[in-house]
C-alpha cells in the first residue's frame, strides 16, 4: 500500500454527513420501486444481483452507527488517502458479508438504516474514532468513504438497471476528489496534471514540474468516467478510443496507475 505523502485534502463534514443520507435516499427511491424480477437481475459485480447489490449500499450506510456503538478504538490506523488502497484486501470478506444480509424485506432495510444514521451521527463528533475492519478511522474520514461507496455502487446500479439514479452533487465531488488525490499519493511528483471538472485538479508522476502556462502532460475527463477508470469499471485504452477521456504528452498515459481501487 503507497504511503500517502501529501497533505490530506479538507472536507466540510457538514456536507459531507448530509451528502450521504442524501444520496442514500436516491437509492432507497430507485430500489423500493423496483419490481422483483429486476431485483433479480444480474450486475456487473460478478454473481452480486440487483438485491445484494441494494442490501450492499444499505450496509455501507448502516456500518456507521453500527461502528460507532463498538468502543472507540485507542488510536487513528488508517489515514483517508490510505483507504482506497486497503480495499482490496477486504474484498472476500466484503462479498461473504453481502452474502449473508437479510435482503427479504428491502424496505425495512432501508427505513431502519436511514433512521439509525441519522439518531447516530446526531451526537457524534467528527473525531470520534471509529473500528473500521481496514484500521481506525475518525468518523470524518469515514463519512468520506461513504459518499465513494454510495457513488460507485449507484453507477452500478443504473448499469444493471438502466435507471439514471440522480447524483447528489457534494456525495459525486467528494468521491471525485479522494479518488484523484489517491492518484496523486500513489504517482507523486508534477509531470502530469489530471482534471475532472468541476470537482478535481491534481498533478502526479514523477518528471518534470511545469511552473505556468500550459502544462505539458495533460488528462482530462468527466467525474463519472473518472470514477470508472479509478475503481476498475473501465479501461483506459477503451475510455480514450470512446473520447471521454483526452490525454496529451509523452508522459499522459495513466494505463499503469489505474485502477487505484479493485
Amino acid at each position: 500500500m503507497p504511503p500517502a505523502k501529501k497533505r490530506t485534502r479538507s472536507y466540510d463534514s457538514a456536507k459531507i454527513r448530509a451528502a450521504v443520507l442524501v444520496q442514500f435516499g436516491h437509492v432507497r427511491d430507485a430500489v423500493l420501486a423496483l419490481p422483483p424480477e429486476v431485483l433479480d437481475g444480474p450486475t456487473r459485480l460478478g454473481a452480486w444481483t440487483v438485491r445484494d447489490l441494494a442490501a450492499h449500499l444499505a450496509w455501507m450506510v448502516d456500518s456507521v452507527p453500527l461502528l460507532l456503538a463498538e468502543p472507540e478504538p485507542a488510536k487513528q490506523e488508517l489515514p483517508l488517502l490510505d483507504w482506497p488502497f486497503a480495499t482490496a484486501s477486504a474484498a472476500g470478506r466484503i462479498d461473504e458479508h453481502t452474502r449473508r444480509l437479510d435482503s427479504a424485506d428491502l424496505a425495512e432495510l432501508y427505513g431502519r438504516t436511514g433512521e439509525a444514521y441519522g439518531a447516530a451521527l446526531a451526537t457524534a463528533a467528527d473525531t470520534r474514532l471509529l473500528p473500521v475492519s481496514l484500521g481506525a478511522m475518525t468518523l470524518a474520514d469515514f463519512l468520506v468513504t461513504r459518499t465513494v461507496e454510495l457513488v460507485v455502487h449507484t453507477d452500478d446500479l443504473n448499469a444493471a438497471t438502466g435507471l439514471d439514479i440522480p447524483y447528489d452533487r457534494q456525495a459525486l465531488a467528494a468521491c471525485t476528489r479522494l479518488l484523484a488525490d489517491a492518484l496523486a499519493a500513489k504517482a507523486p511528483g508534477g509531470a502530469v496534471e489530471v482534471r475532472v471538472p468541476p470537482y478535481a485538479v491534481v498533478q502526479c508522476v514523477e518528471g518534470p514540474r511545469h511552473t505556468r502556462g500550459t502544462p505539458p502532460n495533460v488528462v482530462e475527463t468527466d467525474p463519472l468516467t473518472w470514477i470508472r477508470l479509478a475503481t476498475g469499471r473501465a479501461d483506459w485504452a477503451a475510455e480514450l478510443d470512446a473520447a471521454r477521456v483526452s490525454a496529451s504528452g509523452e508522459r499522459a498515459d495513466l494505463a499503469a496507475l489505474l485502477p487505484l481501487m479493485a
